[in-house]
């Protein structure tokens, strides 16, 4: 059964910059679409960002583009999210993903499926005060 594990969440305040990590259990998740989403009290679950095996193809929402950067370390199974200028809205658990690659083209229209994702991790909270 594979593994991910989140960490970095915390209080911040509006303005600020977070880090979020993600570490895989399993190597094989080297070959593996690694994504991250989040969800707020009272919405749905939303894609925030992916990357895929390759370390340099990246998805983003809309709303995220410029603010938000997703990378990943393969030889540490490790993906992190980098969060910039944070302010209220980002206030969610933010959980990491991951999905078969498939090595062929999609849209970002795909990744931001989470029936894409095969295996989560449990989340961590991130809380931004203005």
């Amino acid at each position: 059964q594979e593994q991910l594990v989140e960490s970095g969440g915390g209080l911040v305040q509006a303005g600020e910059s977070l880090s979020l990590s993600c570490v895989a259990s399993d190597r094989t998740l080297r070959y593996y679409t690694m994504g991250w989403f989040r969800q707020a009290p009272g919405k749905e679950r939303e894609f925030v960002a992916a990357i895929r095996w390759n370390g340099v193809t990246t998805h983003y929402a809309d709303s995220l583009k410029g603010r938000f950067a997703i990378y990943r370390n393969n030889s540490s199974n490790v993906v992190t999210l980098q969060m910039n200028s944070l302010n209220p809205e980002h206030t969610a658990v933010y959980y990491c993903a991951s999905g078969p690659d498939g090595q062929a083209y999609r849209p970002t229209s795909y990744y931001t499926r989470p029936s894409v994702y095969a295996f989560w991790g449990q989340g961590t909270q991130v809380t931004v005060s203005s």
